[in-house]
């Protein structure tokens, strides 16, 4: 027969607060660890952030496609923009009025960093660091407010609106003007050809000028087509098999007075017929 040891009500304290203190220890080193664990997760989460677009892109483009061997993917992907509409500035079919914007002088990219996109073509070009951190301005993405054109392309938002007026006639101003930014009366003065220069306008498309995207067009054209009616078709048609098949009327039979009247008519024609013949061969014989 065994005998437990008998223990103090101090020891019994003391025991009870170790147990405790080592649970408190191991749930706090838990915690320490899935909190470590979770950032650990989430570091290249936080580390590989989208990069922003550059200031201009197109103008940046055409600079970078004009002043450097990179491909069309690198700039495409610095610039924010499609590898075809890359293409077509190098070709010369986009962005004809647009001015190349150095990078380097606006302190977007360093000589090194192109240096060494060019030699690899897989490396990614960076945004250098601004040296100047903006504050961010409060609500600055909620307002949307008209759309704003640069000053170079203003010039050509007249033939932008004669453009989208003579082939998307369904329309609305209201759209013309969220597509363009323009103005109601200038739409008025183009469509009624009252513009002060009206005379030397030209349609062109206002996605070739930058004026709108094409994604921005299209939505537009779909919901005005949406609420525009359909149009009735009213060109020429077969006829039913019932008229084409359908036996001719019989001729209503003359009056006796009318066929008399008719046999006098063609003995008139025959003898004048025949003194016609007689005075030629008269003519003849003298």
């Amino acid at each position: 027969m065994m005998f437990r040891p008998l223990i103090c009500q101090a020891e019994r304290r003391s025991l009870r607060f170790w147990g405790l203190n080592a649970y408190i220890q191991a749930t706090f080193q838990s915690s320490i660890d899935d909190k470590a664990s979770s950032e650990r997760r989430a570091g290249p989460q936080r580390r590989f952030t989208m990069q922003e677009a550059p200031l201009m892109p197109k103008a940046t483009a055409v600079w970078l496609v004009e002043n450097t061997a990179l491909s069309f993917d690198q700039v495409a992907e610095f610039c924010k923009l499609h590898p075809l509409e890359v293409k077509a500035i190098a070709d010369g079919d986009a962005a004809q009025g647009i001015k190349g914007l150095d990078p380097i002088q606006t302190g977007q990219l360093t000589r090194e960093e192109i240096e060494k996109a060019v030699a690899d073509p897989n490396h990614k070009l960076m945004l250098s660091k601004p040296k100047v951190d903006l504050p961010e301005s409060k609500g600055a993405g909620k307002k949307k407010g008209p759309r704003y054109t640069p000053v170079s392309r203003r010039q050509d938002r007249p033939n932008a609106i004669l453009w989208l007026i003579r082939n998307h006639p369904e329309l609305k101003d209201a759209q013309i003007m969220r597509l363009v930014g323009t103005t109601k009366s200038t739409i008025q003065g183009i469509r009624d050809r009252t513009h002060w220069n009206a005379a030397s306008l030209t349609p062109l498309d206002p996605v070739t000028l930058g004026l709108c995207s094409q994604i921005d067009l299209d939505f537009e054209v779909q919901r005005a087509s949406k609420e525009k009616p359909a149009p009735v078709e009213t060109g020429t048609t077969l006829l039913p098999a019932a008229v084409t098949t359908a036996p001719p009327e019989p001729a209503e039979p003359a009056s006796p007075a009318a066929a008399k009247e008719k046999e006098r008519d063609e003995v008139d024609a025959v003898f004048a017929k025949l003194k016609q013949l007689g005075g030629k061969s008269e003519d003849k014989g003298e």
